[in-house]
């Protein structure tokens, strides 16, 4: 089995692209599909923010994607999702009608403002650049794309945070099938490695991690704003799905979700999974499924331990060597 992050791209018509604004904090990440994909989406956090999620419903005409698009800016950088639109179109790539060819974009935002300029937003310009910029030879993680301006640990207020990033794992059993799963991670609670606490709410002198669930039990959080955190992300693969079978990969994807970030779904998170699969590989769902939450979970750390320092938040490794 193997995890290097380029053996994503042995998913064939898989390309990846980041455009980010290192001054404002925040940016725009997609995952670009010209031949189209098969997806499926489930969305269990109670605040999400998200484009043309009901046409991956299994019961929904539409069967190809071109593009999933995860982004900063709340509600405001689904403008971003134009711009990648656009470019597939300039591109002729979409699903033809007999008319025009429109192509099927989806996505889901998160809340970065918090973090760097709380004006800034991925705007069409900068789902654009992303499509522009998307390859097939390496992804980067942590303050890049989505995970510029993200951040975790939020129950006792934003000022005890923990600077976090986007992150990818992928799992490569050998029988020809690719699975991996590309994270951002915004999530108002914890990053946990099993029961151990990885990073997140910091102490009040902020020099060491502390459970923000413990917080919780005693009663000591800090209101939240409704949609200003979430964890997004997709799990991708070569394997053969159908719409109703991406749906269950998705579903799948956030047990991996929930043993990584704690507490998970709640009412003040956007948590959305997407499933995207090319159909290379004749694969069993439910071994991708597993393979996808294990994914999944693995990206989650990834983004945490490659973010760095930003927007006066410090990441994991400044903690650490306190």
């Amino acid at each position: 089995m193997t995890t290097q992050r380029h053996e994503l791209f042995a998913i064939s018509g898989l390309a990846i692209g980041h455009a980010s604004d290192l001054d404002r904090l925040t940016g725009v990440t997609v995952l670009r599909f010209d031949q189209g994909v098969t997806a499926g989406v489930d969305v269990r956090g109670a605040a999400p923010g998200t484009r043309e999620t009901e046409l991956l419903r299994p019961e929904n005409l539409v069967n190809s994607v071109h593009a999933i698009v995860l982004c900063g800016g709340s509600a405001l950088g689904l403008d971003s999702m134009n711009g990648v639109s656009r470019y597939l179109e300039e591109q002729g790539i979409g699903l033809p009608t007999g008319f025009a060819r429109i192509p099927i974009v989806t996505g889901a935002v998160l809340f970065d403002q918090s973090v760097g300029d709380a004006s800034a937003r991925p705007d069409e310009q900068m789902g654009y650049e992303a499509m522009g910029l998307a390859n097939r030879h390496d992804i980067e993680e942590g303050n890049v794309g989505a995970g510029t301006g993200a951040s975790i640990g939020k129950i006792a207020g934003f000022d005890r945070a923990t600077k976090s990033g986007i992150g990818c794992y992928v799992i490569k059993p050998g029988s020809g099938l690719v699975v991996g799963a590309v994270v951002v991670v915004n999530a108002w609670g914890d990053v946990v490695t099993g029961e151990k606490l990885m990073a997140g709410t910091r102490s009040e002198d902020g020099q060491r991690f502390v459970s923000g669930v413990d917080i919780l039990m005693n009663d000591q959080a800090v209101q939240a704003l409704p949609g200003a955190n979430t964890t997004l992300g997709v799990v991708v693969t070569n394997g053969k799905l159908t719409k109703a079978q991406a749906l269950k990969v998705a579903q799948m994807g956030h047990d991996g979700l929930s043993r990584a970030v704690r507490p998970a779904h709640t009412m003040y998170d956007g948590d959305t999974i997407f499933c995207a699969a090319t159909g290379e590989v004749d694969a069993d769902v439910n071994v991708l499924g597993i393979m996808g939450a294990e994914a999944v979970e693995q990206a989650i750390r990834r983004a945490v331990y490659t973010a760095t320092a930003a927007g006066g938040l410090p990441a994991i490794h400044d903690i650490r060597a306190k």
